[in-house]
Parts: structure tokens; C-alpha cells; sequence
């Protein structure tokens, strides 16, 4: 089991990853998606050009785990899903601050896409592709994030060069 101690939105939160037939209880959160282009490189996106990240996002009434994940790869980065894989599940429990108490459940994916003309609708300002083996270098994760995404990515079978 891979856990993580973080600390997010001023709070102390525990994240537990859980494998895909492990569907722990909680407040659906969304999903995320290791995405990787045709040409086997992998989507990152950004607000402000600095910090980089997956792209993903907040469930829909109504909507599945896929369903988040394709309606969020297409907003958040002009990206059709071909193919997707669940991986698992993070759970985090928040112990203090403001969400005291709240527990939410994120669907992780890892998702082959084809990538239309970037046109920015949403929060999302960039877009681009970076080398998956160099994920590392080019991701911004808080502090105690890291078993997590390195969890991920292994699930994704992407072995990062260090």
C-alpha cells in the first residue's frame, strides 16, 4: 500500500492509493490521467507556464469515472482518449484545517490521447508534451506528493529516467 502525508488548501491530509478493484468510500473527486500522445510523449499542463502538472479534474452529476476522465482531457487539454486503463484510486482524508473531516476519492488513469489544436477554453493557459521517461523534471508535485506519483507512474508501466 503507498501512502502519503501532505499537506494541501492549509490542511493535513493522509493519501492512500488504491487498487482499481479497491474502490474505497468517499466523495468522488474527479480523475487524472497519465496521457500519452501518439508519438508516445506525455501531456502536461499549466496555469501560469511555472508549474506543470497532469491534467484532470472534478466530477459531473451523473458522471462515471471515464466519463470525468474524457470530458477533463478534452477541457483541460484539447486531448481525445483512444484507449484508457484505470490504475487505481487516491483516497485522502483531511486532518486539519478548514476541510477537517472531508475524504475524497480521485480515479487515476492512464490514457493514450490524440491531441487536437490547443485551444485554451477553461483554467488551463498551456499545453505541451515533454518526454514520459523525464516525467520527473518536468511535474510539479507538493512535498510528501512523491510515493504517490511514483506509484502512479508505475502503474502506468512508465519507468522515468533519474
Amino acid at each position: 500500500m503507498t501512502t502519503a502525508r501532505v499537506r494541501e488548501n492549509g490542511g493535513d491530509w493522509t493519501v492512500v492509493w488504491h487498487a482499481p478493484d479497491d474502490e474505497p468510500a468517499g466523495k468522488a473527486h474527479g480523475a487524472t490521467g497519465v496521457c500519452i500522445t501518439e508519438s508516445g510523449e506525455l501531456v502536461v499542463i499549466s496555469e501560469d507556464g511555472l508549474r506543470w502538472g497532469l491534467p484532470g479534474g472534478r466530477t459531473e452529476p451523473g458522471e462515471s469515472w471515464e466519463d470525468t476522465l474524457h470530458r477533463e482531457m478534452w477541457e483541460e487539454a484539447c486531448a481525445n482518449v483512444l484507449q484508457a486503463r484505470l490504475l487505481g484510486f487516491i483516497h485522502a482524508t483531511c486532518h486539519s484545517g478548514h476541510e477537517e473531516g472531508l475524504v475524497l476519492v480521485r480515479s487515476q488513469w492512464r490514457a493514450d490521447v490524440a491531441l487536437a489544436d490547443w485551444l485554451p477554453e477553461f483554467e488551463v493557459a498551456y499545453r505541451r508534451t515533454v518526454p514520459v521517461d523525464a516525467w520527473r523534471s518536468h511535474l510539479y508535485f507538493g512535498d510528501g506528493w512523491g510515493p504517490i506519483f511514483e506509484r502512479f507512474f508505475s502503474e502506468a508501466r512508465i519507468v522515468s529516467a533519474r
